[in-house]
């Protein structure tokens, strides 16, 4: 491996360490109701490659319910 390798590889695991750092994060601050799936698989699958995390942030979060028309006015 030459040296323009060696740090593309570098930031490539950089980059992986802080995306799963936000994930693992995440994961432990929301209830088992909040997300799809087990927790304990979102980790794995996130420890695994950057992909695992993305997928979370994009599928394995449940949304909040949103308030209806009726309830958020305040007049």
């Amino acid at each position: 491996m030459n040296q323009k390798q060696a740090r593309v590889l570098a930031v490539v695991l950089v980059v992986h360490v802080i995306v799963l750092r936000f994930t693992w994060r995440d994961l432990s601050r929301r209830s088992d109701a909040a997300v799809r799936g087990p927790k304990r698989l979102w980790r794995l699958a996130s420890a695994l490659n950057t992909t695992g995390s993305v997928a979370y942030w994009l599928f394995g979060r449940r949304r909040p319910v949103a308030v209806s028309g009726s309830e958020a006015a305040v007049d």
